[in-house]
């Protein structure tokens, strides 16, 4: 194990949680899950924590906005069994998700740029007709996933008479290309619905400017969580030096 910072300082498990606003149940969970160190004991059973167990909570707590639960409890449970590589393999790990987005982002904005904003757009050669296998290998997704959009009503195919295959017009084919897009960003089925009707009504792809800057948004404020977590982070890995 490593060496912790001596100190006389000792927290009851409330005193720790009330000063995170959290329950007493909650700490000794995470203490359990291995985010904070093993905590001393007192003749009685009685858990006894110290500011190392602080910061280590506070380093958690602030890990988790930027990068999610399950990885800010990795990088504290790495930490914690002295694997620092490793816990900074999981954080590259997150960031270079988190570089990805943003390239799903200016790729959206980008195939959003590249349709009119009239219905002259669903007829132009960017978006041929074609048939769900060659639109599912396009895009990069199974048949199974085009039809399950097919269910939620976000693409219309139409049935060819003589065959009963799925034919995608120019509009359908415009229409699995944003729900993609729009699911790599993070959207649900129930919240892209309403964006794709907008679009529909509309012809066109303004109503999804709105949907973007909140988009942006949510990018910006998780790169600033993840700044908040690594000196939250920094700030442990120093009283555990």
């Amino acid at each position: 194990m490593g060496r912790y910072l001596q100190t006389s300082g000792k927290l009851r498990p409330v005193d720790l949680a009330r000063r995170h606003g959290l329950s007493t149940q909650a700490v000794r969970n995470y203490e359990e899950a291995g985010i904070l160190p093993a905590a001393d004991r007192t003749s009685s059973g009685y858990r006894v924590y110290t500011p190392l167990h602080e910061r280590a909570l506070a380093a958690f707590l602030a890990l988790v906005p930027g990068h999610g639960h399950a990885t800010a409890t990795a990088v504290m449970q790495a930490v914690n069994r002295d694997a620092v590589d490793d816990a900074f393999q999981l954080l590259d790990e997150s960031h270079v998700r988190l570089l990805h987005d943003r390239r799903t982002l200016r790729a959206v904005e980008d195939a959003l740029r590249g349709l009119a904003a009239d219905s002259a757009a669903a007829d132009s050669a960017s978006f041929r007709r074609t048939f769900i296998g060659p639109l599912a290998k396009e895009l990069g997704v199974r048949p199974a996933t085009l039809r399950k959009w097919e269910d939620a009503g976000l693409v219309r195919p139409r049935r060819d008479p003589v065959t009963g295959y799925r034919v995608y017009d120019p509009p359908d084919v415009r229409d699995a290309h944003l729900v993609h897009q729009l699911r790599r960003g993070g959207y649900l089925l129930e919240q892209i619905a309403p964006l794709i009707t907008q679009v529909r009504t509309a012809g066109g792809v303004e109503p999804l400017e709105g949907a973007l800057r909140d988009w942006h948004g949510r990018l910006s404020d998780r790169g600033r969580a993840m700044l908040r977590g690594a000196a939250a982070l920094d700030s442990y890995l120093r009283e555990r030096a």
